[in-house]
């Protein structure tokens, strides 16, 4: 899609004026911005990063971060127990998200509520309200796409393909 503006505001400078692709689903490098001219081949080229060894397809990676573990927000419930929230983002592109697992020191996957997106191709908010324990803590955190299909497990970096693997969070209470 070629797009000049954004949300009805013409593109700024900064976003890719005068013109921009816009991709779902694919990272911001395959996404050209300060368009001026087009070209039109019967073949395909390998383009600027393919050519420096990045992805061809540059398809996004299912992905989920912890932003933050709210101790300063704790919760106290019906039951006097004291709940910190602790929430994040997650994106799997055009695919969407379709369920968001926190894991504690390695215990049981437990499911975190997901806030309804802006859109399909937007973040997801996410929030999990943690029963408050004293002590060192690790937190981990991995969301599956629309389609049930899980976040990738296994490390990998941002090269050549998009970064993979689990996002860890440690705190000490």
């Amino acid at each position: 899609m070629l797009t000049y503006q954004w949300d009805g505001v013409p593109l700024l400078p900064e976003h890719g004026f005068p013109l921009r692709i816009y991709i779902p689903d694919v990272y911001g490098m395959k996404q050209p911005k300060w368009i001026e001219s087009l070209e039109v081949t019967d073949h395909r080229e390998p383009g600027f990063w393919v050519d420096r060894g990045w992805d061809k397809d540059a398809r996004m990676k299912a992905t989920s971060v912890i932003d933050t573990v709210a101790i300063d927000m704790t919760i106290i419930n019906a039951d006097h127990r004291r709940l910190v929230p602790i929430g994040g983002i997650a994106h799997a592109g055009a695919r969407g998200v379709s369920k968001m697992e926190l894991q504690i020191d390695d215990g049981p996957w437990q499911e975190a509520a997901l806030r309804t997106p802006l859109s399909r191709l937007t973040w997801v908010v996410w929030r999990y309200e943690w029963p408050f324990d004293h002590g060192k803590h690790t937190f981990r955190v991995r969301c599956y796409e629309g389609n049930g299909e899980p976040q990738i497990a296994t490390q990998s970096p941002v090269e050549p393909s998009g970064a993979t693997g689990y996002h860890n969070r440690t705190e000490m209470f």
